[in-house]
C-alpha cells in the first residue's frame, strides 16, 4: 500500500506526505554536497594558484618596496656624511667712488667626510680662494652641527681638494671603486642645490671616460657623465651606487644643458686624497696627455680595434709626450713593461717615478704596436 494514498486511490495527509518528501529530498542534497562539493571546491582552487600564484604577487609588491626602500635606506645611512661648505673669500676690488676697498663674496658647495678624523672631498673650486671656511652637517631632519674648515691641500688639476673639521664620531661615507662603472648603472647624487641641505636625486651612469673643460687650460679626463640632476652648490656631493658606496665627487654642469652633469672618479680622488694629507700638496711627474680608460663601449664608439688600454685623447703641446711624438688616438698598453689597462693604474704608476726619470712606453697606433722613450718633466701646476 502507497504511503500517500489509501485503498481508495485517495491521499490520507497532504502534510505528511511533503513532510516525507522534503525530509527525503534533503537527505539526498546533503549527501551530494558533502561528496561533491569539496571536490569543486579543491579543482577551483587548484586552477587559481596556478593562473596567478599568491607568491608572485607578494613578490612583486616587494620588489618595489626593496627597490624604493634601498634609496632611502642609502640616504639615510650616507646622507650624514654629505656636509655643506660655505666660504667667504675677502676681495680687493676698485671702485671709480671710493677707490680700493675690500668685498665680501659668499659662496657655497658640497663635501663628503671620507675620514674619521674629519677629512672631507670635496672640489678645488669650491675652496680655492676661501679665507673662511664654514661646514654644516645635516644629522637629521632637526638636527645640525657648524664647524669650521680648514683647507688641508688642492690639487687644481683634477679640480679636488681636502678639508678638515675637529670633531668626534662624525659620520663618513664608505668610498666604492670606479673602474668598473657602466653606462645604465643607477646612481643617486646628494648635495647642497641653491642652498637645499641634503637634496637627493637619482639616474643613471649616461657615459664613462668624458673629458670636460671646466676653465681655460684646465680639463678633467675620465669623466663620469649622469642624468642625475645636479646645480649650482651640488659640488663636491657625493655619487653613490645603490649599495651607497661614493663612486664620484659631484664637480659639474653645462650651463644650458639638463640632463648633464659630471662627477671625478672616486679612484682619482682616492689618490689625490691620500698625497694631500701626506704631503700637503700634489706633486706630480708630467706626462702630458688627457687620457680616458678604454673599454668596450668606448672602442666601439671610436672604431678601436683594441677594448683596453688608455686612450690619449689630447696630447699637450710642447709636454713631454709632444716632444717624444706621442700623438691624439694613440693607445697606451706598457710603460717600462708594466701593463697599462686604466688611467688610474697609468696615474699610480707615474707617482711612484721621479721629475726627469726617462720611461719607455709602448703604444698602439692604427692597430701597430710602437715603443717610444719620455723623459718625464713637472706638471705646470706641481711648481
Amino acid at each position: 500500500m502507497s504511503p500517500f494514498f489509501d485503498n481508495n486511490g485517495y491521499r490520507e495527509s497532504n502534510f505528511f506526505s511533503y513532510f516525507l518528501v522534503a525530509l527525503v529530498g534533503a537527505v539526498i542534497g546533503g549527501l551530494l554536497v558533502a561528496f561533491l562539493v569539496p571536490g569543486l571546491i579543491a579543482e577551483t582552487n587548484h586552477q587559481k594558484l596556478e593562473t596567478n600564484p599568491p607568491e608572485q604577487i607578494d613578490q612583486s609588491k616587494n620588489q618595489n618596496l626593496d627597490t624604493n626602500a634601498s634609496v632611502a635606506e642609502v640616504v639615510s645611512q650616507v646622507g650624514p656624511a654629505v656636509v655643506k661648505i660655505t666660504t667667504v673669500e675677502n676681495r680687493l676690488i676698485y671702485d671709480f667712488f671710493y677707490g680700493r676697498r675690500n668685498k665680501r663674496v659668499t659662496g657655497e658647495g658640497s663635501g663628503v667626510i671620507f675620514d674619521k678624523r674629519g677629512y672631507i672631498l670635496t672640489n678645488n673650486h669650491v675652496v680655492a680662494e676661501a679665507d673662511r671656511i664654514k661646514v654644516l652637517l645635516t644629522l637629521d631632519q632637526k638636527k645640525q652641527q657648524e664647524f669650521a674648515g680648514k683647507v688641508v691641500g688642492k690639487d687644481p688639476v683634477t679640480d679636488l681638494a681636502v678639508v678638515r673639521i675637529e670633531g668626534k664620531d662624525l659620520p663618513v661615507a664608505k668610498l666604492g671603486n670606479s673602474d668598473d662603472l657602466q653606462a645604465g648603472q643607477q646612481v643617486i647624487a646628494i648635495g647642497n642645490p641653491f642652498g637645499f641641505s641634503n637634496t637627493v636625486t637619482t639616474g643613471v651612469i649616461s657615459a664613462v671616460g668624458r673629458k670636460l673643460e671646466i676653465q681655460k687650460g684646465t680639463e678633467l679626463t675620465d669623466m663620469i657623465q649622469t642624468d642625475a640632476a645636479i646645480n649650482p652648490g651640488n659640488s663636491g656631493g657625493a655619487l653613490l651606487d645603490r649599495k651607497g658606496r661614493v663612486i664620484g665627487i659631484n664637480t659639474a654642469i653645462i650651463q644650458g644643458a639638463q640632463g648633464l652633469g659630471f662627477a671625478i672618479p672616486i679612484n682619482t680622488a682616492k689618490d689625490i686624497a691620500k698625497e694631500i694629507i701626506e704631503k700637503g700638496k700634489v706633486i706630480r711627474p708630467w706626462l702630458g696627455i688627457y687620457g680616458i680608460t678604454l673599454n668596450s663601449n668606448l672602442a666601439e664608439e671610436y672604431e678601436l680595434s683594441r677594448k683596453k688600454g688608455v686612450f690619449i685623447a689630447k696630447v699637450v703641446e710642447n709636454s713631454p709626450a709632444h716632444k717624444a711624438g706621442l700623438k691624439q688616438g694613440d693607445i697606451i698598453s706598457k710603460i717600462n713593461g708594466n701593463t697599462i689597462e686604466t688611467m688610474t693604474k697609468l696615474r699610480n704608476y707615474l707617482k711612484e717615478l721621479q721629475v726627469g726619470q726617462e720611461i719607455q712606453i709602448g703604444f698602439y697606433r692604427k692597430g701597430d704596436l710602437e715603443k717610444v722613450t719620455v723623459k718625464l718633466g713637472t706638471h705646470p701646476k706641481s711648481k
